[in-house]
């Protein structure tokens, strides 16, 4: 039985595959089995990975189910206790998988495990999707130790302590079977983006936490679904972090946090406008009202939720302040510079 699963949903990304799959099958096959999640690609995904890697497992689904959907469905056929979605456009290191089996064997608390993602264009770097591990502020705002809305930290070694974090990046996802599961995997209405955040908020509300493992490290290129300055990417960004608030804010804060959050997209809608960003001001208004019309369904997954939830508030997995204030008025733009982290 193999200590891991590692999955990876591709579809039509044979060119990622070809360039980051090699140092995954080669630091990696000793410890875990590899799932290759096909999305019923085109590009001869699955003809290429079984004559090159014999060894690795495909998962031939029937069509493009997302990052969300293949995911789950591949979950299905791992073997292992212990699950990593990884993202096709990451290159591991050598002995990556051994402080992530480690962490995992020595507090059985931990549900989720995120290692130390650099960049892989820039490798001094933090990347973008996770960087040192994901935090969450009052306002459900996600931002990274090492990464704050668009500054990125060079690596100095300032953040290689394990500690607990709010959410791990989908880019690099340990996470235990049994959990997973039980949590009813990714939300697939997500789509794309902030999926793997709310997985791990509605961990963090069942009762377990989430960790960084800074000695295990990848390397990750991103923007391989949508570029960063992508409108589609804006819309998911907003539409699901809202749809995250309601799910999972425990009830005291639930309409204030909504509240405080609708005003702020309102100002973000304004500063597009004022910018010429009609692309962008569209995205938000879309998001908005997707969010409305979903209302219904989000009541009944709300209660559903908070049936499970035996956290009774969430300071464990929300800061104290507004990241927004922290950087955009106060000037702080490094993890280290914010308030409670020591510095």
């Amino acid at each position: 039985m193999p200590d891991f699963s590692i999955i990876i949903v591709t579809w039509n990304a044979l060119h990622h595959l070809k360039t980051y799959l090699p140092s995954v099958w080669e630091h990696s096959r000793e410890q875990a089995e590899i799932i290759i999640a096909d999305n019923a690609s085109t590009d001869g995904t699955a003809q290429w990975v079984a004559e090159s890697y014999p060894g690795m497992r495909i998962a031939a689904l029937d069509r493009n189910y997302g990052y969300c959907g293949g995911n789950n469905r591949a979950a299905a056929h791992a073997r292992a206790d212990q699950l990593i979605f990884l993202n096709n456009d990451v290159e591991v290191t050598p002995g990556w998988l051994k402080p992530l089996r480690r962490m995992l064997e020595e507090d059985p608390g931990v549900a989720a495990l995120q290692p130390k993602l650099r960049s892989w264009t820039d490798k001094e770097f933090f990347e973008y999707a996770g960087a040192a591990g994901g935090m969450l502020d009052r306002f459900a705002y996600p931002f990274c130790r090492g990464r704050i809305f668009d500054t990125l930290e060079c690596d100095t070694g300032q953040y290689d302590d394990a500690c607990d974090i709010s959410w791990a990046s989908g880019a690099a996802l340990v996470v235990r079977r049994k959990q997973f599961e039980d949590c009813g995997g990714f939300d697939e209405s997500f789509e794309f983006h902030m999926e793997e955040i709310d997985l791990c908020w509605r961990l963090w509300n069942r009762g377990y936490r989430i960790r960084y493992c800074p000695d295990s490290v990848v390397y990750h290129l991103g923007g391989g679904s949508l570029p960063t300055d992508s409108p589609r990417k804006l819309y998911y960004n907003f539409r699901n972090n809202l749809k995250m608030i309601w799910k999972n804010s425990c009830t005291r804060d639930i309409v204030p946090r909504l509240l405080i959050r609708m005003i702020l997209d309102g100002v973000a809608f304004a500063r597009s406008l004022s910018g010429g960003k009609f692309r962008e001001c569209f995205a938000i208004l879309r998001a908005h009202l997707h969010f409305y019309r979903s209302v219904p369904g989000l009541i009944s997954s709300r209660k559903v939720l908070a049936a499970a939830r035996t956290v009774p508030d969430d300071k464990r997995v929300l800061r104290s302040y507004s990241i927004i204030w922290q950087y955009f008025f106060r000037g702080r733009r490094t993890y280290g510079a914010l308030p409670g982290t020591g510095n």
